[in-house]
């Protein structure tokens, strides 16, 4: 989303030769192809390593932590592999994400008129509202090594980035509409009149 963004607010002449169906499915079948070859790789990983003990654990789901913790085996370039991973699936796209931001605000500052500033950022607050959080919290608890945070503390990351990002996803869209907002400006004044 932050590189149509990108496109359509500083190319906006060529944002509908770039953005074309063919290369929105391009993007699409890269990202779901990558996707699956990285995450094979740490899946292969997973089925050599050994276990040993109650296979119980402390989390709401399970993820690659929790099967650390539980292996008898080493894990040095497990956790390595998965630190890769991490670089290639978060890191770096959300570095992509911000250099994309970063020169939709340089083309945004550019131009002359009040409203067309905010138009153009209107459009985008709402993806970079939910991408920061969604991020912030993934890079929180893949990227910063295990022993520096309590099991408590990735329990609760890890509700933000399952649950509270995709809740939060709609109605941050959502506040963007003009007729959801109306209505919902009548509720709370609804609301406020009746106390």
């Amino acid at each position: 989303m932050s590189y149509d963004r990108y496109l359509a607010i500083c190319y906006p002449l060529h944002y509908a030769s770039i953005m074309n169906a063919t290369n929105c499915l391009y993007l699409v079948i890269f990202s779901w192809v990558f996707s699956y070859i990285l995450i094979s790789s740490e899946i292969i990983s997973i089925f050599q390593m050994r276990f040993c003990g109650s296979g119980d654990i402390d989390h709401f789901f399970c993820d690659i932590a929790q099967i650390f913790e539980m292996s008898s085996s080493d894990n040095t370039i497990l956790i390595w592999n998965d630190f890769v991973i991490a670089l290639l699936t978060i890191f770096f796209p959300f570095l992509f994400v911000v250099v994309s931001y970063i020169c939709i605000f340089v083309t945004i500052l550019k131009i002359s008129s009040i409203t067309g500033r905010k138009k153009s950022f209107s459009t985008c607050s709402a993806h970079l509202l939910v991408v920061c959080v969604y991020y912030g919290t993934l890079m929180a608890i893949y990227m910063v090594p295990s022993g520096e945070n309590s099991q408590n503390q990735n329990k609760f990351k890890s509700l933000i980035y399952t649950v509270l990002t995709p809740l939060i996803n709609p109605i941050v869209y959502s506040l963007r509409n003009q007729e959801i907002l109306g209505s919902l400006k009548k509720l709370i004044k609804k609301h406020i009149q009746a106390e």
